[in-house]
């Protein structure tokens, strides 16, 4: 990072039980990513004197730090969907190199699942009704339906299919066959996600990300600290964020999503370009997500996301762009805001740990990847929060 004189590194990441979770509480999962984190760095939670959260409690992050016993001295509850882990993230660096923070830790638990399996909540149709939302909600603009409103625009205006799109599904599934830890692995066909149940035009079932419980924990240290950990360092290279719009008419092209911006960032604070990226983690709560995603960030040119795609370019296996390694939030676990989810998975796979779904460096098998990049999206392409990482 630029921001300060210190350099920034992940040096411990850990999910929570994932998946199907009935018999325990958020906070729980909180605590559980929290602890596991901690042993992966190898360090006690007395050096932890930063803390980032959100989307549990009504003092988010008072509250979950009290639970964990943490009293720290700088904290985030940036709240921006999605997004929020990667923009959390580079918050937290950038507090971390200009010394205001040793030890930041960012932490995330939700039992959506569980929840509604149990009827404790149900399925929200809008975000609420007032503020500029009032002007959407009479139309019955759902969640849904404002990501199936642009994927409908991109095909329109660049011809990207529907067989295009359930590629991106197809693709997270067979990533997610080798993850042990993934909610669905069973392979999947371009037909089997034509052929499913319509939610929102074009969207078919498998078109959606999935419903799980789930928590995950991230954190990261100044580079002093790194000598006291057990784990190799990932370094934070470059970050951005951006907010775009809150509503649908403000958005100004729905074909390009925030994370054109953020990503420049990103890559422009690293120094380096999507040429050099070895993988990428990206938010898919929508098939859609992931393929404008991959033109935003300069994977490939606006309107050519549908051909990308194709020809198994995503996989783990034999993929030119291995994308959401561990199966993404179609296939994997999805238990909320899974911006989090991502740091995870791409630390694991810079530090050589993601077994039989490792992506191998340039060198050949053996050498772990050298940059990979999280770009996580929030609300209805709302904001975006890019993160380039790399390895020493």
């Amino acid at each position: 990072m630029t921001a300060g004189s210190r350099k920034v590194a992940v040096v411990g990441v850990a999910l929570s039980d994932c998946g199907r979770v009935d018999d325990t509480t958020p906070y729980a999962l909180h605590a559980q990513a929290a602890r596991r984190a901690l042993a992966d760095a190898g360090l006690g939670r007395e050096v932890v004197d930063g803390f980032a959260s959100a989307g549990l409690g009504t003092l988010a992050p008072v509250e979950v730090a009290e639970y964990l016993g943490l009293r720290p001295t700088w904290v985030d509850s940036t709240s921006v969907g999605g997004a929020t882990w990667e923009v959390m993230a580079a918050h937290a660096a950038d507090a971390i190199a200009a010394g205001h923070a040793r030890a930041v830790l960012l932490v995330y638990g939700s039992t959506a699942r569980a929840d509604i399996k149990a009827g404790r909540r149900t399925g929200n149709l809008s975000f609420g009704a007032r503020g500029p939302l009032q002007f959407e909600v009479p139309y019955g603009h759902t969640l849904i339906a404002k990501y199936a409103m642009a994927a409908r625009r991109h095909m329109i205006e660049y011809g990207t299919t529907i067989e295009q799109l359930a590629e991106v599904a197809v693709q997270a599934r067979a990533n997610a066959a080798l993850n042990p830890e993934a909610m669905f692995q069973d392979p999947i066909t371009v037909d089997d996600v034509l052929s499913g149940p319509m939610i929102a035009d074009p969207f078919t079932k498998l078109h959606c990300c999935i419903r799980s419980d789930g928590g995950a924990a991230v954190l990261l240290a100044a580079e002093e600290l790194v000598r006291d950990c057990r784990t190799s360092p990932v370094w934070i290279l470059g970050a951005g964020e951006h907010v775009s719009h809150a509503t649908m008419s403000e958005w100004p092209d729905f074909t390009t999503g925030p994370a054109a911006v953020s990503g420049r960032l990103a890559f422009e604070r690293a120094g380096v370009r999507p040429q050099e990226i070895d993988f990428a983690e990206l938010y898919d709560a929508f098939t859609y997500m992931t393929l404008v995603t991959l033109e935003d960030l300069g994977f490939c040119r606006k309107g050519e996301g549908g051909a990308f795609v194709e020809k198994g370019r995503l996989l783990v296996r034999g993929g030119e762009l291995p994308v959401n390694t561990d199966g993404g939030g179609l296939s994997a676990q999805h238990p909320g805001m899974r911006g989090l989810f991502l740091l995870v998975e791409a630390v694991r796979q810079l530090r050589g740990e993601g077994g039989e779904r490792q992506v191998w460096g340039r060198g050949g098998p053996g050498e772990p990847p050298r940059l990979g990049v999280a770009s996580a999206t929030g609300g209805w392409f709302c904001s975006s929060g890019t993160l380039v990482l790399g390895r020493e």
